[in-house]
């Protein structure tokens, strides 16, 4: 009888152990410390990453870098032609009364122009001896923006010449004849024209000068 309860105790003292290692084993401290400590990291990176790839940098790198690499200069003076002719539109009389200038792209690379003109009778044709005159702009300048190869204007409403031969003016100043002329625009440099036909021909040393446009002038 002694052996027999000597045999059941220590059943009863083994099971209590095997009961203790389970729970042990079963402790929030123990075995969810590996599992817990992964899922919280997960979450976490999982949070992390679309915060990451939502960022705007990445996005909108290109579309920035593209946008001001894709942006086009103000015209070099080097890289413009310039041509002059006189405009079929023009106030009555003998002398030049307007003309048009014609700016080509001959770079490369497409540029802009913009703005109202400055300019100056090339007295002998000679850029040293230039005399400015007054120039009243009119209307809106708008950037205009040439391809290699492409082309804008401007229009010069010069006063009028009157009379024959060598004409009058109605200030009764005398009219000047001026074999070229310097253009000036902002950004884009001076640039001498002669008249396809003829000299430009002009009164009071005033004119009126359109800004340079996409649209060709009559």
């Amino acid at each position: 009888m002694q052996k027999s309860s000597i045999r059941r105790s220590a059943s009863v003292v083994a099971a209590v152990s095997v009961a203790a290692v389970v729970m042990t084993g079963c402790q929030p401290g123990d075995t969810p410390a590996d599992g817990g400590g992964t899922s919280s990291r997960t979450p976490t990176a999982t949070a992390s990453s679309p915060t990451s790839s939502a960022s705007p940098t990445s996005p909108s790198s290109p579309a920035g870098s593209g946008s001001n690499g894709g942006a086009a200069k103000a015209c070099s003076p080097d890289s413009l032609k310039a041509s002059a002719y006189q405009a079929a539109d023009r106030p009555v009389g003998t002398g030049t009364g307007a003309a048009i200038v014609r700016f080509t792209n001959a770079g490369a690379k497409s540029c802009v122009l913009q703005g109202h003109p400055t300019v100056a009778g090339a007295a002998n044709g000679s850029p040293e001896l230039n005399v400015p005159l007054t120039v009243t702009p009119v209307g809106p300048a708008s950037p205009v923006k040439l391809a290699p190869g492409a082309q804008a204007w401007l229009k010069l409403t010069f006063v009028q010449v009157q009379g024959e031969g060598d004409g009058y003016c109605e200030s009764g100043s005398a009219p000047v004849l001026y074999p070229t002329m310097v253009i000036g625009l902002p950004d884009s440099g001076a640039h001498q024209v002669a008249l396809d036909e003829g000299q430009f021909a002009e009164c009071d040393g005033t004119l009126t000068a359109t800004a340079v446009t996409a649209t060709k002038p009559s």
